[in-house]
């Protein structure tokens, strides 16, 4: 009966505070809670606002754009945008995070139409935007993509017609060379077409989005197969599906790819979105999509030939996601390079085997696969940590020139054009 009662009074009270009081400030069933930490809500009185938010001894929670969010009161207190406490010129804090009180708690919280203001115990005050809280705080960062992409299998990016840019666009104009990173972004390759069929436009094609990555194979490569180096891409064998440089700590992020002769046959070029392949797993097993994202791997290049010599290892696990959104940013996928696996326990290793089995068989799909004939004028980006490259055998001489560029340069002349990256 008293129960029976209890339920009628809180949903009457529920009815009284639907204006500003949300539904889970009841959740608990004692009668202590009902009356105090209802009262203890403060809302605004436009009901478009839709807004409340209640200090808490540990935490200040706010109920904004159908989003809860919670803060803790250092990082409240860490984030002051007010003079003293932040360059906005040059975006930097000036507070020194280490000064502040891990106990702080401040003296008085108001709410001024979409600005809320803290008062802090030395007199300071803070002030926020309602919708900088919500695009800043972890509840909306978990909502948020961080990088939109469009995955694909071959029928998928036929069918999509991607255009290609032409090179004069490209270096010319801001238009042709936001259309050309817009493309890269969404799908993670990208053909500009028209190229000088030599190395020097190659690289001043290269330059006008990024830095070049100089590696252990220089700035610019030029290659053959003449094996001149110690890795299978230097012969005219067939190689499988793989992204580069897994034996680095951190894996180039783009390849540029310019065949500028070709005297023979085969030699086409395959491309796999790894990510649309990842995609996959998580839906069929999502536990195996998991262990791939824990399991840290060592890939390994060692070479000795002639005048080269190199011992590179690079440790991360197959897939590597953002931990608070579970967004995928990076694969590092190569059966060439991959090290002997001593990183975890053995009954780990064989679960890894069997996620790792299941993610080549999505990855060696042929309604996966992109094939596409490389030729002299076509210069072809790679995104290194998502899409996947191999090429068939070849006769002939064959010549290609390319490099790798800094992952942050390009994404920063694309957030430069407008673009989210």
């Amino acid at each position: 009966m008293w129960c029976h009662r209890l339920s009628h009074l809180q949903s009457k009270l529920q009815n009284l505070l639907r204006g500003g009081v949300t539904y889970w400030a009841f959740q608990q069933p004692s009668f202590k809670s009902l009356f105090p930490l209802a009262i203890q809500w403060h809302h605004t009185a436009s009901k478009s606002l839709n807004c409340s938010w209640q200090q808490h001894e540990d935490h200040f929670e706010l109920q904004y754009a159908n989003t809860v969010m919670r803060f803790d009161y250092v990082w409240l207190r860490d984030h002051c945008r007010s003079a003293s406490c932040y360059n906005s010129k040059t975006h930097q804090r000036s507070l020194d995070t280490a000064s502040v009180d891990l106990c702080i708690k401040p003296k008085t919280i108001r709410l001024d139409e979409t600005t809320l203001f803290f008062t802090w115990p030395d007199g300071h005050v803070t002030k926020y935007d309602l919708d900088w809280l919500v695009r800043n705080s972890y509840e909306g960062q978990k909502q948020k993509v961080i990088q939109p992409r469009i995955l694909w299998n071959a029928e998928i990016y036929q069918q999509a017609q991607v255009p290609s840019v032409d090179f004069q666009s490209f270096l010319e104009t801001n238009e042709g060379l936001k259309n050309f990173l817009q493309n890269f972004l969404l799908y993670g390759i990208a053909f500009v077409e028209n190229v000088p069929p030599t190395q020097e436009h190659t690289e001043k094609l290269a330059e006008r989005i990024s830095l070049i990555r100089e590696t252990i194979y220089g700035r610019m490569w030029y290659f053959t197969s003449d094996f001149s180096r110690g890795d299978t891409a230097y012969t005219k064998l067939a190689l499988d599906r793989h992204t580069d440089t897994t034996y680095f700590q951190e894996p180039c992020g783009i390849q540029v790819f310019h065949c500028l002769k070709h005297e023979g046959t085969g030699g086409r070029t395959l491309l796999v979105d790894g990510f649309y392949a990842a995609e996959q797993v998580l839906q069929k097993a999502p536990e195996e999509f998991e262990l791939l994202t824990k399991v840290p791997l060592k890939h390994e290049y060692i070479e000795n030939v002639g005048e080269c010599h190199n011992h590179m290892i690079g440790v991360g696990p197959v897939l590597n996601i953002y931990p608070w959104n579970k967004e995928l940013y990076l694969i590092r996928y190569n059966n060439y390079d991959r090290a002997v696996i001593n990183t975890v326990p053995y009954d780990v290793v064989h679960r890894w085997y069997t996620a790792h089995r299941t993610l080549t068989i999505e990855l060696r799909r042929p309604e996966n696969e992109f094939w596409v004939k490389l030729k002299p004028g076509r210069v072809l980006f790679i995104d290194n940590w998502r899409v996947l490259h191999g090429r068939e055998s070849f006769t002939g001489y064959r010549q290609l020139c390319g490099c790798y560029l800094t992952r942050d340069d390009v994404l920063n002349t694309a957030r430069l054009l407008g673009l989210q990256a």
